[in-house]
């Protein structure tokens, strides 16, 4: 069972990436299970065909200790087992805390022994401290994707990311699998971020481009695959599949210096445009 944590600055379009990505998978006969480390609880709507599903935190909350597996999985497209972490009520707590709760009872309910061949956490924005770092602090997640764009704020909180993969690589054994570019249409983004994933000593897994199919399933409730397969989106989403499958790349990542990814993000001509 390969267990995978996907990263990213926030709004970069993580749990959009995460739910295409398993739902290809899940095409190519993946079992699969999709842990939602985000408060807001939106990493499986799609894949649950936009079902608001009771959080873990919410279901302990309602019901005490004894919670049974059903009570906080729902089986969604192509077999796929949805959890949702879920956070505190507002202002109270660390939100962290929510994955510690929900991977702890996951644990105890059993739900790492059927016979699955991916997990995936989707994790909060870029945030690698506290209980969003436990993917990869204690070795839950052996896999770490960051989802990037060619932009400079979706670079600096790679190579943010890419510094707490270092400190935990050694005590939690978890590894870089590689950059996804989840494409803004920014000039030369291609160049850039395949430039960055080598620069830190790691790949650029998969370019996805833009496409408005992405929000039309979105609005629809729906992965891509769901909504058209045979679109030209959907070959895309397999693409990534495919490279995240067959991917054997895993490395402990050599972040940047400030200075020498300003470097880089000017010699390809970023930092002029954002000027």
């Amino acid at each position: 069972m390969r267990q995978v944590a996907i990263y990213g600055k926030g709004g970069i379009g993580k749990s959009t990436t995460t739910q295409n990505l398993t739902a290809a998978l899940a095409e190519l006969g993946r079992r699969i299970m999709v842990v939602g480390c985000d408060p807001k609880a939106d990493s499986t709507r799609l894949i649950l065909g936009g079902l608001a599903q009771r959080t873990v935190l919410d279901t302990l909350r309602e019901e005490g200790e004894d919670v049974d597996l059903d009570e906080i999985m729902k089986v969604g497209y192509g077999g796929i087992r949805c959890v949702e972490s879920g956070g505190p009520e507002p202002g109270v707590g660390c939100a962290g805390r929510g994955i510690i709760t929900s991977i702890n009872m996951l644990e105890s309910l059993g739900a790492y022994e059927a016979e699955l061949d991916y997990v995936f956490y989707d994790v909060l924005g870029d945030v690698v401290c506290g209980g969003f770092a436990m993917p990869i602090r204690e070795g839950k997640a052996k896999e770490i994707y960051i989802v990037a764009s060619g932009e400079m704020m979706a670079l600096y909180a790679a190579n943010n990311i890419s510094k707490g993969i270092q400190k935990y690589a050694q005590t939690g054994g978890t590894r870089l699998g590689g950059i996804i570019c989840n494409s803004r249409k920014v000039d030369n983004e291609y160049e850039m971020v395949k430039a960055f994933a080598e620069e830190i000593g790691s790949q650029l897994v998969y370019f996805v481009p833009r496409d408005n199919m992405v929000q039309r399933a979105e609005i629809n409730r729906k992965t891509v695959i769901d909504y058209d397969p045979e679109c030209v989106q959907a070959d895309e989403y397999r693409g990534l599949a495919k490279a995240i499958d067959e991917n054997e790349m895993f490395v402990i990542p050599k972040p940047m210096t400030q200075d020498r990814l300003e470097d880089l993000l000017m010699a390809h001509g970023l930092l002029d445009s954002v000027a």
